[in-house]
């Protein structure tokens, strides 16, 4: 699933691309990839004559704000998107062969060198094998969690001043579950999944299976470090590609070629040399060295 790395290249890369381009049509091809309540029909007809005005990033969902093409441009609402597990925004030529698990296509008119919107046409495409992503469209003056109702359950940022030592250390005092758990939960921090919880317990030394409660007090400042730390290189990097996660313009993230533990197993640890092991913990891989992550 993409994490917020790849989340964010994402977003960086459609903010590149897809900016100040009217959207002059589209094409559902699975009804369900268009979240409730709206239909079909109706969330292509509000895409329709808008523009994007930016991309903005919540944990892992995007949210991009929409304009009309008045002067001045008025606010047209929000599109917004979950990649879920295997979900891709990639930015293509019309012409490009369409991929076999494309589920919403929307049309550009584009920019030619000689300003020429009539000479140019892109297309954003959403392609998603497992079908678990989704898509909204949310009207102008209206609260953005009300419609995207993931959003309320989101905590801090990693990079918000409100995701400070304190506000971790608060979060894991009393909590009788695995420290890995509970990075995976994003009510206590959003945007972190299963890769770079493992990542920032390696490079803060902690056990993935260490309770939150008996976690001392430089640990938790480690992990907190570690945290931003790994996920500014990950994103430097273009996120992590194991299988399906592609930027927009379908090229693979970097960062695995530098992971610590994260899909090594096996391996020597890039430390100690001991190999790196696997265990299941609350149904998921975690990947730590026995030896640098002693509990």
């Amino acid at each position: 699933m993409p994490e917020l790395p790849e989340v964010e290249t994402v977003r960086r890369g459609l903010n590149l691309t897809t900016l100040a381009q009217e959207i002059v049509g589209g094409d559902v091809l699975l009804a369900r990839t268009i979240a409730p309540p709206i239909s079909v029909a109706d969330f292509l007809t509000h895409l329709q004559g808008v523009t994007i005005h930016f991309w903005h990033r919540q944990g892992k969902y995007l949210l991009a704000e929409l304009h009309t093409t008045a002067n001045p441009p008025q606010s047209a609402g929000w599109l917004g998107v979950h990649l879920r597990m295997t979900g891709q925004l990639l930015w293509v030529e019309p012409e490009t062969p369409l991929q076999k698990h494309t589920r919403v296509r929307l049309f550009f008119a584009g920019h030619s060198p000689e300003g020429d919107s009539a000479k140019a046409v892109r297309e954003l495409r959403f392609v998603d094998q497992r079908t678990f992503g989704r898509m909204w469209w949310v009207p102008p003056e209206t609260d953005v969690a009300k419609v995207v109702t993931g959003l309320q359950n989101l905590g801090p940022e990693p990079f918000a001043p409100e995701f400070s030592v304190d506000y971790l250390t608060k979060q894991m005092a009393g909590r009788r579950r695995a420290v890995k758990t509970a990075l995976l939960d994003q009510a206590i921090v959003a945007g972190i999944g299963n890769i770079y919880a493992d990542e920032a317990l390696f490079l803060s030394g902690i056990a993935p299976t260490q309770l939150c409660a008996i976690l001392t007090s430089p640990q938790i400042e480690r992990l907190h470090q570690s945290m931003i730390e790994v996920l500014t290189t990950a994103i430097a990097s273009g996120g992590t590609t194991f299988s399906h996660f592609l930027n927009v313009q379908g090229v693979n993230g970097n960062y695995a070629g530098v992971a610590w533990v994260y899909n090594r197993t096996g391996q020597p640890c890039r430390v100690c040399a001991t190999p790196i092991q696997r265990l299941k913990l609350g149904g998921r891989s975690s990947h730590f060295c026995p030896q640098c992550q002693k509990v």
